[in-house]
């Protein structure tokens, strides 16, 4: 008797069956799931890393969600300060927001996955009152420490709706990054409303589908990340909460973001060209067909073939290779290119709460920035490739032993 054919998932946004395939990555472990050392010994768990797409809303996703308690936990080891760059981002924001929508002590301002107040911090130091909504005890504590009035929790529609009992609306409500790491897209959205005053503006930030794509940026798919966004596969979800895209940006950060800017449908908020320029944009890239995703799984392929034939070679020529940066898109790409210490010797990360761990999956272990003085690879590859410009500025003596930065996204370089 043969058996029946497997159902396929229900995409997450509009429930339409999932049956295109964008790229597969095979199996990977939990991407921030970083290995102590006594538990070296454990077995870890390996979960199907395929990104699939919704022919009917556009939406790339993930096709098996793993649930959000697996990567949001007392002991997350993401701590947004630790990168210069990203702090610089977020005090940008902050006072192109004030300015903007004239932000002051008389307004309220939400961040949605605050972190360790990263960004809130710089409104606290403005006096504008604020509230971080953050699931990770040790991420909250941290944001505490900044005089970031935190609470631990997930956002969804109930606890909108528990805060906006407590008296919380707000005229800001942000969420950076965060849109992608939701497995309830549409239970998430819906409960921006709730906490938002009618004249009140929500941004949101997200890496943008089409740099993805074009770029081949395949390893910023991780667990944590169920979704892979564009202004397309959002407008209907906007719309199912009641709310109206009026403005979006083009960021440089994370390979390529949007800048999202939304109200209540009703609000007074006049649109901007910018939206349907998106759309357009989009649309010209194939983002609502099929045919705009065929070449991605083959471009994700060679661009593995390329890094493993420059490590292979590094070894046999007695070059050493380190890395830099314990990203999450850097343990993407080293499972799914399944290199191991015999590769890559070791990994630094500015982050105290990384350093002394192993990776997951490959168990490289991960040591203080000052390893590399110490051992003096030949080269170094920089994982978050986004940052390469800042790594490549704290890192530059490398150069004095003739050390070489190396990038593996879209292609392999090595950077004179």
């Amino acid at each position: 008797m043969n058996a029946s054919p497997a159902t396929p998932p229900a995409c997450r946004a509009c429930g339409t069956p999932l049956e295109q395939s964008v790229v597969d990555l095979g199996l990977s472990p939990i991407s921030n799931a970083f290995i102590r050392p006594e538990h070296a010994e454990r077995g870890e768990m390996f979960y199907p890393l395929h990104a699939m797409v919704c022919t009917s809303c556009w939406l790339v996703q993930l096709r098996d969600a793993t649930p959000a308690n697996v990567h949001f936990h007392d002991d997350y080891v993401y701590f947004s300060s630790y990168s210069s760059s990203w702090l610089a981002h977020a005090r940008n924001y902050v006072e192109a927001m004030r300015r903007r929508f004239r932000l002051g002590t008389q307004s309220r301002v939400m961040e949605i996955a605050s972190n360790d107040g990263y960004l809130l911090q710089y409104f606290v130091q403005a006096g504008v009152p604020c509230l971080g909504i953050e699931p990770t005890a040790n991420t909250a504590a941290a944001a505490r420490d900044k005089h970031v009035d935190t609470r631990e929790a997930f956002f969804n529609t109930a606890s909108a709706r528990t805060l906006a009992a407590e008296g919380w609306q707000v005229d800001l409500l942000l969420g950076n990054n965060v849109l992608a790491h939701v497995p309830d897209i549409n239970d998430f959205v819906a409960g921006m409303p709730v906490v938002l005053k009618p004249e009140g503006v929500i941004t949101l930030e997200f890496p943008h589908l089409l740099r993805l794509l074009e770029e081949n940026q395949f390893d910023t798919l991780y667990h944590e990340h169920y979704s892979y966004l564009s202004l397309t596969a959002l407008m209907p979800v906007l719309a199912r909460a009641g709310l109206r895209a009026f403005d979006v940006e083009h960021l440089t950060t994370h390979g390529g973001s949007l800048r999202l800017y939304a109200c209540h449908a009703a609000a007074g908020h006049a649109s901007s060209p910018a939206v349907l320029a998106c759309l357009d944009a989009e649309r010209a890239a194939g983002l609502a067909s099929t045919a705009g995703y065929a070449a991605f799984a083959e471009r994700v392929h060679r661009a593995r073939q390329e890094l493993l034939g420059f490590l292979l070679e590094a070894r046999r020529a007695g070059k050493r290779v380190a890395a830099y940066g314990a990203a999450a898109k850097g343990n993407t790409l080293l499972n799914y290119c399944g290199a191991r210490t015999d590769l890559v010797e070791f990994v630094v990360d500015r982050s105290p709460a990384k350093q002394g761990r192993l990776l997951p999956g490959t168990r490289i272990p991960v040591l203080a920035p000052e390893a590399v003085t110490a051992h003096r690879p030949d080269y170094l590859l920089v994982l978050p490739w986004n940052l390469l410009d800042e790594i490549q500025q704290q890192m530059a003596h490398i150069r004095a032993w003739g050390g070489r930065f190396v990038t593996a996204i879209p292609n392999t370089v090595v950077h004179p």
